[in-house]
C-alpha cells in the first residue's frame, strides 16, 4: 500500500499489487459492494486507486477496512464475503482494538476476530485464567474459545483439552435415550466436536481423544476431578444449575485455563429453576482473574440475516 489522499467528500487510497487488488475488490466487485452496503459509503476502483465518497466516519472506517483486508490479502490469506463483512465490523473499533489478538493458527485455517466483542474476547482468554462469553447463538462464543484452547494445546502451554456441556437440551436427559453412553451423549456434544474438526485433521483429533488429551463430557463427569493443566470449556452454560455450576468452577486446577459460554436468555431448565450461569455471572462480577465478555446481534458471524433474527426477537422481549 503506497498513498492515501482526502479531498473534500473523496478520499482516495493506492495499493501496490495489481492482483491483490483484484482479489481485493472481489468478482464483479462484489466485496466493496459489502464494503457500500455496510458503511453507507460509495467505493470507485480506478486500476490501483479506490476513491471513497461518503460522510468523514464513514470514509475513515471504509479505508482502514480496505487496508486491513489488503494487508490479509499481502499475508496470503483467503478474504472472501465473510472476511468483508468482518472487515466492516472491526472497522468500528479503534486502533488499538485490532492488535488485542493476532488470531489463532491452527492446522487448518487461521482463526482471528471479526467484530470488536470478539477481538476483546480472544484478548480475556489469553489474559485471564476465567473467563465468561455471554450472548445470543452465532456470535463465536464457543468456536473462539476452542480455538484458544486448541492454540494453547499445540504450543504446548497445556497438556490437554476438555470440553463439557450440562446433558440437558429440550427437556430431555440422556438417561432416557437408547443407545451406549457415548452414542447418548455424541448429539449433545456436536457441536463441540464439529469446532475442532474445522481446525484439526479428524484422524488428528481422534488420536488426542485416544490418548485422553481431548476429552468431551457432560458436566456431571467433572465431580471430584482436578482440572489442572488443561483448557477447559463449560459450553451451553445456561442449562447448569447452580450446584453444577459452582462445581465445575471449584474444577480449576493448577496451570489450567477455563471459558464458560452461553445465553442466558435461552436456557432449557425446567420453568422457575435459576441458571448457574446468570448465577454465577452475579456473584463473580468484578472478582480479580474473571473476565466477562457480552456478545450481541452485532457479533453474529453467521449468515446476516441471523442477525436480524436475533434483534427482531429482541426488539420484541424489549416492548413486552
Amino acid at each position: 500500500m503506497s498513498e492515501q489522499k482526502s479531498s473534500g467528500e473523496i478520499e482516495h487510497i493506492d495499493f501496490d499489487d495489481n492482483r491483490l487488488v483484484a482479489a481485493l475488490s472481489g468478482e464483479h466487485d462484489a466485496h466493496l459492494s459489502i464494503l457500500e452496503d455496510a458503511l453507507d459509503v460509495r467505493i470507485n476502483p480506478r486500476g490501483n486507486r479506490f476513491a471513497v465518497t461518503g460522510a468523514v466516519d464513514a470514509r475513515r472506517r471504509a479505508i482502514a477496512a480496505l487496508s486491513s483486508l489488503y494487508a490479509r490479502l499481502a499475508r496470503g490469506e483467503a478474504v472472501g464475503a465473510g472476511e468483508v463483512r468482518a472487515a466492516a465490523k472491526l472497522s468500528e473499533a479503534p486502533v488499538e482494538v485490532h492488535s488485542m489478538s493476532p488470531g489463532i493458527k491452527t492446522p487448518k485455517r487461521l482463526i482471528t476476530a471479526r467484530t470488536p466483542n470478539q477481538a476483546a474476547y480472544l484478548h480475556a482468554l489469553s489474559e485471564s485464567d476465567l473467563t465468561f462469553g455471554v450472548g445470543p447463538a452465532g456470535t463465536g462464543k464457543t468456536y473462539l474459545a476452542v480455538a484458544h484452547a486448541v492454540g494453547l494445546l499445540l504450543s504446548g502451554q497445556v497438556e490437554r483439552i476438555i470440553l463439557s456441556r450440562p446433558a440437558l437440551e429440550a427437556g430431555e436427559r440422556i438417561g432416557f435415550l437408547p443407545g451406549e453412553m457415548r452414542e447418548k451423549l455424541d448429539p449433545y456434544m456436536r457441536p463441540l466436536y464439529d469446532a475442532l474438526h474445522d481446525m484439526m485433521h479428524a484422524d488428528y483429533v481422534e488420536r488426542r481423544i485416544a490418548a485422553n488429551e481431548i476429552e468431551i463430557a457432560p458436566i456431571a463427569f467433572m465431580r471430584g476431578r482436578t482440572l489442572a493443566r488443561a483448557a477447559v470449556i463449560l459450553d451451553e452454560a445456561q442449562n447448569a444449575t447452580p450446584a453444577q455450576m459452582k462445581m465445575f468452577l471449584t474444577r480449576l486446577g493448577e496451570g489450567a485455563h477455563m471459558a464458560i459460554t452461553g445465553d442466558p436468555t435461552q436456557t432449557d431448565l425446567p420453568s422457575g429453576e435459576v441458571s448457574g450461569l446468570a448465577d454465577a455471572l452475579s456473584i463473580l462480577s468484578g472478582v480479580k482473574g474473571v473476565a466477562e465478555v457480552r456478545f450481541e446481534a452485532s457479533d453474529v458471524v453467521r449468515h446476516p440475516l441471523v442477525a436480524r433474527i436475533i434483534a427482531a426477537y429482541e426488539s420484541r422481549g424489549a416492548q413486552k
